[in-house]
């Protein structure tokens, strides 16, 4: 049995879950979201808990997966998920207009990010202790897969240089920059 698998999924208040046999739709405080159940797994709800279960064992590999993505509804309908970018570098910058973000980066044109529908992205200039962090974007959202996949293209605009550190990363990341030449 899979341990993650196993673990049942405890339903908040103000949470609707609607089991159908191909998806889960998950409705709470910040909106819908539907879930795709593999085949071979099967959901139930009893006493505000839902439970995954697999029907036999070629949906082995497909169950701890099927539990964590209705978790992740769950998590993502009641609280959201968040994901903090930073933009390190002399002159690199984001402006929010509308449903698109225009960065300038260092490149000869301004580069215009869409926004897509159920993500909200701030831009916020902070202070922090080291002085060349200049801005952090924030992207929120529902869905843990776009927040993700979102976080990850706007990251590739300008991936952290191995020398110096500028680019844009993640706010928790850790960089190990290169010495350079004198540096041996």
């Amino acid at each position: 049995m899979s341990r993650i698998g196993r673990k049942p999924i405890p339903i908040p208040k103000g949470v609707t879950v609607a089991i159908a046999p191909t998806h889960l739709e998950i409705s709470g405080p910040k909106g819908t979201l539907r879930t795709p159940i593999p085949p071979g797994i099967r959901f139930r709800l009893q006493d505000g808990v839902l439970v995954a279960e697999r029907e036999d064992d070629e949906a082995k590999a497909l169950h701890g997966l099927a539990r964590a993505l209705a978790a992740n509804a769950v998590r993502g309908v009641t609280e959201g998920f968040v994901r903090e970018l930073d933009i390190v570098g002399i002159g690199y910058k984001a402006e929010v207009q509308g449903r698109r973000i225009i960065f300038s980066l260092g490149y000869s044109h301004p580069i215009e990010f869409p926004i897509p529908d159920g993500i909200d992205v701030k831009v916020e200039r902070r202070n922090k202790p080291i002085p060349e962090y200049q801005m952090t974007l924030i992207v929120s959202g529902i869905d843990k897969q776009l927040v993700g996949q979102i976080a990850a293209n706007i990251r590739s605009l300008r991936q952290p240089d191995a020398y110096k550190g500028k680019g844009i990363r993640y706010a928790d990341e850790v960089l190990r920059l290169k010495p350079g030449k004198t540096g041996k």
